[in-house]
């Protein structure tokens, strides 16, 4: 893929077919979308306009301005009875040559997103970003104020790109008793959804996945804690809190 940069943005073509959905039916279909970083943690696909069914963008009088892209069109999107409002988003003169002629939609906006024929969840896979996980026989504790609420010699490290290693751990090696289930659910689109606990009255400390994603099987069912917020003892030793954006 080639790569052209403006700022702190980023763009490559990506090779994947993509297909978004709203109302039932596919409103974009490309084989030529842009992968567009506008944060640093994922990108975001922008699809060429001739790739957009002709009826789905209705322009508004909103506009959008950004230091790096320039001045944005914001547009609701349609199809058959349903609408998205202001769910659209066009950089028509754009300082950022490549995704002059794109149209960019509200990820959250839409009903379905496909790679190729596998529905794809929260943004788009970031092709520099890589899972692993292996299992391991390290002994690992959990401490949540001074109180032991794991303690597991058979824990599954997940490694992702740009994160902190996660200790994915057996229910069984985990006090279930100082676990409180919440509402919470995340998406990721390489491990799937997330249902989360509250440990010893900390909000959404621990989660866990039933049914992952297939290139994240590995962990279905067990519990994570995050770092950054609890001790973790590895092998006796106490591991530094990372400092992400989940801190």
């Amino acid at each position: 893929m080639d790569a052209t940069n403006r700022g702190r943005v980023r763009v490559e073509r990506s090779a994947k077919r993509v297909r978004t959905y709203l109302g039932g039916r596919v409103v974009a279909d490309t084989t030529r979308a842009l992968l567009v970083w506008e944060v640093p943690y994922y990108p975001t696909y922008y699809f060429p306009l001739e790739d957009v069914e002709e009826s789905a963008l209705k322009r508004t009088d909103t506009t959008k301005h950004s230091p790096s892209r320039g001045d944005g069109v914001v547009y609701t999107v349609t199809s058959g009875v349903v609408e998205a409002p202001e769910a659209a988003l066009a950089y028509p003169e754009s300082p950022l040559e490549v995704i002059r002629g794109h149209v960019r939609f509200e990820w959250a906006a839409m009903d379905a997103w496909f790679e190729e024929d596998e529905q794809v969840y929260f943004h788009p896979r970031d092709p520099y970003t890589r899972v692993d996980i292996l299992p391991s026989s390290r002994h690992v504790r959990v401490e949540v104020d001074g109180v032991t609420v794991a303690d597991s010699r058979h824990a599954r490290i997940l490694f992702e790109t740009g994160l902190p290693a996660r200790y994915y751990l057996p229910k069984t090696d985990v006090r279930l008793d100082l676990l409180e289930h919440t509402d919470t659910v995340t998406h990721c689109p390489y491990k799937g959804s997330a249902e989360y606990w509250s440990v010893n009255g900390h909000e959404d400390l621990a989660w866990s996945y039933r049914t992952p994603l297939p290139e994240s099987e590995r962990v279905a069912g067990l519990v994570a804690f995050y770092n950054e917020k609890l001790d973790i003892y590895l092998d006796g030793e106490l591991e530094e809190r990372p400092k992400t954006k989940f801190g």
